[in-house]
This record gives C-alpha cells, structure tokens and sequence, in this order.
C-alpha cells in the first residue's frame, strides 16, 4: 500500500517536472505567446488533460519559474551576506548572477521586470524564509556601501537601485550587436564608475 503512494505521488511529481521542462523548452525556442498548451504536452508526451491537474494556465508555469528564480538570486544574496566582501564585489556579483539568469530564461524576462518595476514583489515572487525582493536586495547592498563609505552618498540608494532595474529592461530591448551579458557588463561598469568612492 505504501509503495503504491510512493510510486503514485513520484508519477505526479514526474508528470509535473515533464511539463515544466516542456514549458521551458518551448518557451527558449518558439517564445512564451506562440506556444499553446497544447504544444507543451505533446513536447511532454502527456495527455492535454494532465495539464490542468498541476497547472491553471501557461501564466501559472511562468510565475512557477519566477518564483524559483528568485529564489536563487536570493539565497545567492544570503551566501555572500555571510563573505567579508566590499559592497562593489557584492553588487557585481548579484547583477551578474541575476542577469545569467534572466539570460537563460529569456522567456520569463517580462515579468521579471514588471515584479521588480514595484515597490513590492507580489508574495508568490518572494523568498519564503527571508521575503526579500529584487528592489530590497540591491537597496540593501547599495545603502550598506554608503554607510561602509564605499558608495556615494548624495545619491539617494533607491535611485541607484531603480537605475539596475532600468540596466536589465534597456539590455533586454537593445538593438547593437553584442550580446545580453556583454551590454549589462558595460553598463555596470558605466554605474560603477559613478557611484564607487575612490580613494
């Protein structure tokens, strides 16, 4: 009886990763509108039935992947939280963790950034143990670098944030020829070159 528990909620959670890799792949290749519900079981190989069994709507799967993404940024966050490393090293790291993520996951890009563009992250976006947000991470990094003096202080912290929200979006829509990493490495650079105090 019990092996027959296990062996019915490993299929489900089987038929539920199915679907999921399915979503993901379709969404890289075709693009989040051109692929149906029906496309993704068939890439699945499940019966289209099974779909609404885990999942209300293709929206569903991709505030799932949201939610997994920001997840690791965060606990990416709380490993370096716990590294004597200066705010600048910090900042770097997170914007380039973040945009390698949003990079593989092109496809989830758009309401990255419509949840992050507000004050709060809807909760099914936030980090359960610790509800931080895109916003609150990066003003927590950037007001810790003020107060450490390694940052510039007659910018407010928010402003500074709300500009690596602005770097993701105009990396996303750009149209010269180098790739998503290259151009946010550049404009990192850009910002840094103007917030970090020298000395």
């Amino acid at each position: 009886m019990v092996d027959s528990i296990n062996r019915r909620e490993r299929k489900k959670i089987n038929s539920k990763k199915a679907i999921v890799d399915a979503a993901v792949k379709l969404f890289s290749e075709k693009g989040y509108q051109e692929t149906a519900v029906a496309d993704i079981m068939n890439q699945a190989d499940l019966g289209i039935g099974t779909f609404y069994n885990y999942f209300q709507s293709k929206e569903e799967i991709l505030k799932s992947l949201l939610s997994e993404i920001v997840q690791e940024i965060n606990q990416f966050f709380e490993t370096l939280l716990k590294e004597p490393k200066p705010a600048s090293e910090v900042l770097t790291e997170m914007v380039l963790l973040t945009a390698k993520i949003l990079d593989k996951n092109r496809f989830v890009l758009p309401l990255f950034l419509s949840a992050a563009n507000k004050s709060a992250m809807p909760k099914e976006h936030m980090h359960p143990a610790s509800g931080l947000t895109f916003k609150s991470i990066f003003d927590s990094i950037i007001k810790n670098g003020q107060e450490t003096g390694a940052f510039r202080q007659d910018i407010p912290a928010e402003l500074i944030t709300e500009m690596f929200h602005s770097v993701f979006q105009a990396a996303s829509f750009s149209s010269l020829e180098m790739s998503f990493m290259t151009n946010i490495q550049y404009k990192l650079t850009l910002i840094l070159d103007g917030i970090v105090l020298r000395k």
